[in-house]
């Protein structure tokens, strides 16, 4: 397979948006960053400034910005990179459907599950743009905080996918000394790692928060990883993925750094600070937030133990007391390490 690839179109202007589009034109291709917010656009266009994210560094030449998205820009580009967070991504899709082709590449670096219907954005995109387009999706994933990246520090990440040339195609687009891209074929496995480390650096903010230490915070995070594996296991993926940089990878950075706002999430609540105030002066997304109601509902559907994501989800919907939650996962019976995931 032999695909064009001169003109990316990366829908978000956030900070993962922003330092990939970033990433993409120096690594040589034409670049459009799409954002809702014609005031970013203008900037990016005379400036060659993100006002909003990461807005001390210089954009390349060859990275333009855009407020729409009609035939011309959709339909013009190679490739389209999605990195709207999960909960706008069926709303973005459903504007660039009548725009949008299977010889295009899709690109999709969107972490979560989508509250209302407990899709992962592989389904969402299945849902809105169809199984063809779908399957043939690639997946980015890894420890990547959005900072390191723009200034250009070695990052390694997954690309997954059904389809093992628009990977590889994927893989030679992203490639880099600097950002080295490793190939999968397990997209399920890299979506499942994706969203769910997000509410485990919740729980391993609060702990930390809370005074514990690196005895603590290393049971909490392998322990997290085991409930991550044995989700990710009932949903058909390959267990062998967990172990890889979409996996352990993005896990420890997530859970081990205040530069992770899921992470400073939980540790402000351990703190004493209300949830919606938290949240109020975030200036991005915490994707974990939304991704913990939406596992505590998938879990009952599929019938998979899911102790710390549980209690989260209580510490962040039902107001449960942090402490009591840190209190019943410590007194919880001996079990064996490994079950549900051999």
């Amino acid at each position: 397979m032999n695909l064009p690839i001169k003109n990316v179109l990366v829908l978000g202007s956030g900070n993962f948006g922003t330092c990939l589009a970033q990433h993409l034109a120096l690594n040589g291709s034409n670049v459009c960053l799409w954002s809702r917010h014609s005031e970013v656009t203008d900037s990016i266009n005379k400036h060659h400034r993100n006002p909003r994210y990461l807005s001390d560094i210089e954009l390349a030449g060859n990275l333009t910005g855009t407020s729409e998205l009609n035939e011309d820009i959709v339909g013009s580009a190679d490739v389209i990179l999605l990195a709207v967070p999960t909960q706008a991504l069926r709303s973005v899709m459903k504007i660039i459907k009548p725009f949008t082709s299977p010889s295009q590449l899709l690109v999709c670096a969107a972490k979560g599950i989508e509250v209302d219907t407990l899709k992962f954005p592989r389904e969402i995109i299945e849902s809105v743009l169809g199984e063809e387009i779908a399957k043939a999706a690639v997946f980015l994933s890894g420890p990547s905080f959005a900072r390191e990246v723009v200034q250009r520090l070695p990052t390694a990440v997954s690309l997954a996918s059904h389809d093992s040339e628009r990977c590889l195609i994927a893989q030679d687009l992203f490639h880099a000394d600097v950002f080295r891209a490793y190939s999968s074929d397990d997209p399920i496995g890299l979506e499942v790692a994706g969203a769910l480390k997000n509410v485990i650096a919740i729980a391993s903010g609060a702990v930390t928060g809370l005074g514990f230490e690196s005895n603590s915070r290393a049971a909490m995070v392998t322990r997290g990883l085991a409930e991550i594996t044995r989700m990710g296991v009932a949903l058909g993926a390959n267990p062998l993925t967990f172990t890889g940089l979409g996996g352990v990878g993005d896990l420890f950075l997530t859970c081990s750094s205040e530069k992770s706002r899921n992470f400073s999430l939980g540790y402000q609540l351990a703190g004493g600070r209300k949830i919606d105030e938290i949240l109020a002066k975030m200036g991005s997304v915490a994707e974990g937030y939304y991704t913990a109601k939406a596992v505590h509902s998938l879990a009952k559907c599929i019938n998979v133990q899911m102790p710390i994501c549980d209690q989260v989800y209580q510490v962040l919907y039902d107001g449960k007391p942090i402490k009591e939650a840190v209190r019943y996962l410590l007194t919880r019976e001996a079990k064996p390490e490994l079950d549900g995931i051999k």
